[in-house]
C-alpha cells in the first residue's frame, strides 16, 4: 500500500497551444479508491499515464509513498495497470497471461502457482485457467487482467476505463465487483472513466477534470451536493442539473413567473445583476397553474416505472430554455400537456454568472 502525490505535474504535448494536464496537485490517500473523471479530452487518462510512467511530466513532479518516482521507468515504480483492451497476450492461457510478469521477475514456481491460485479463486476464475482468451466472454477477460495485475501486488493499481467494452447490465455488475475486491486488497487504486454514475458509485473520492485542470476532489456525496463551479454541477448527476443564467430581482433569480430566493450574503456577491442559478431534476414540484411555478411544454416524457423524466422547454428573459424534472411514474403527464414547476425549498445552487463559481 501506497500514497500518491501529484505535485503540480504538467504535460505539454509537443505541438500543441495548451498542457494536456494543467499544474495537477492532487493527494491519494494509503487504501484510498480514487477515480478521475471528466469528457473526452480532460487530460484524465494522460494524469493516469503519468503515474505509470508511460507519459513524461514536463514539468512539476509526482510521488509515490514520498518516494519520487517523476523520471523513472515504469517497472521500477512497483504499479501494476489494467487497460481498456484487456492487452491478455492470446495464444497463452489464463493461467500463463496471469503467471507471466512474474516468470520475468524470476519467481520460483511454487511462488507463481501460490500467487495466481489466490488470485483466481478471489475473481472466480479457477475453471478458467486453462483456457486461452479467444475461449472467454468480455467480462471473464476482464477479470483476468485484474488478476494479472493482482498477482504482482503491487503498491498501486491504476485502471483506465477498464469496463468501456463491456455491455450495460455487465458493467453494473462488474464495477461492484471492482469496488468490493479493492476494499478486500486495500491497495490504492486510481481508476480514469468518463462515466459519471461509475465515478459515483465506485470511488471514495472523485476527482472531476476538464481541460486538463483539476475542477474539485471530493467525496461523491459532496460533489453532489456542493459542486465548485457550474461544470462540475452540470456534469455530476444524471440527468443533468437544470442550469441557467438569469436577471436577478429583490426576490430572488426570475425564472420567467417563478422566483427563486437567494440569500442576502449570496445577494452580495453579484456582479452586473445576472445570477446563475441550478435545481436537480428531483428538487422539483409539479403544481397548480397558480402557485407561482414556471409552465414547461412538455416534449418528451420518459417512464422508467417508479420514477418518470419530463423534457420540457419555457420562457425564461424571452429564450426558449430547456428544463428536465423528475416525478412519479404513475402519474407522469403527457407530451404536450403544459406542467407548472416550483423549486423545493432551498434546494437551489448559486454560481457567479462570470467565472462560474459557487457561491456559498
Amino acid at each position: 500500500m501506497a500514497t500518491v502525490s501529484y505535485r503540480s505535474a504538467t504535460r505539454i504535448y509537443p505541438g500543441t497551444p495548451r498542457p494536456a494536464v494543467d499544474s495537477l496537485n492532487l493527494e491519494i490517500g494509503d487504501g484510498e479508491f480514487l477515480v478521475l473523471v471528466g469528457p473526452s479530452g480532460c487530460g484524465k487518462s494522460t494524469s493516469l499515464r503519468m503515474l505509470a510512467g508511460l507519459e513524461d511530466v514536463d514539468k512539476g513532479g509526482i510521488f509515490i509513498d514520498e518516494r519520487e518516482v517523476t523520471h523513472l521507468a515504469p517497472k521500477s515504480r512497483d504499479i501494476a495497470m489494467v487497460f481498456q483492451n484487456y492487452a491478455l497476450y492470446p495464444h497463452m492461457t489464463v493461467y500463463e497471461n496471469m503467471a507471466f510478469a512474474l516468470k520475468l521477475r524470476k519467481t520460483s514456481k511454487d511462488e507463481i502457482q501460490r500467487r495466481v491460485k489466490e488470485a483466481a479463486a478471489l475473481l472466480q476464475l479457477e475453471e478458467y485457467l486453462d483456457r486461452k482468451p479467444k475461449a472467454l466472454s468480455g467480462g471473464q477477460r476482464q477479470r483476468v487482467a485484474m488478476g494479472r495485475a493482482i498477482v504482482r501486488e503491487p503498491q498501486v493499481f491504476l485502471m483506465d476505463e477498464p469496463l468501456s467494452n463491456l455491455d450495460a447490465k455487465l458493467r453494473v455488475q462488474t464495477r461492484s465487483q471492482i469496488a468490493a475486491l479493492q476494499k478486500k486488497l486495500d491497495i490504492t487504486t486510481v481508476y480514469v472513466t468518463h462515466d459519471q454514475v461509475e465515478a459515483m458509485t465506485m470511488g471514495h473520492r472523485v476527482a472531476v477534470m476538464l481541460d486538463g485542470v483539476l475542477q474539485q476532489v471530493d467525496t461523491p456525496r459532496n460533489l453532489y451536493d456542493a459542486p465548485a463551479n457550474v461544470f462540475v454541477a452540470g456534469f455530476i448527476g444524471s440527468p443533468a442539473m437544470n442550469i441557467k443564467t438569469v436577471r436577478l430581482t429583490e426576490g430572488g433569480g426570475q425564472f420567467g413567473s417563478m422566483i427563486i430566493p437567494i440569500s442576502r450574503e449570496q445577494v452580495a456577491k453579484v456582479n452586473n445583476g445576472h445570477v446563475t442559478i441550478g435545481f436537480r431534476p428531483e428538487d422539483v414540484d409539479l403544481v397548480g397553474a397558480h402557485d407561482g411555478g414556471l409552465p414547461v411544454l412538455v416534449d418528451l416524457v420518459e417512464e422508467l416505472g417508479s420514477d418518470a423524466y419530463v423534457y420540457g422547454h419555457a420562457e425564461v428573459d424571452g429564450k426558449q430554455e430547456r428544463f428536465t424534472v423528475r416525478t412519479d411514474g404513475r402519474s407522469a403527464p403527457r407530451l404536450g400537456d403544459t406542467v407548472y414547476v416550483k423549486t423545493r425549498g432551498a434546494h437551489h445552487h448559486v454560481f457567479d454568472a462570470q467565472s462560474g463559481l459557487r457561491i456559498a
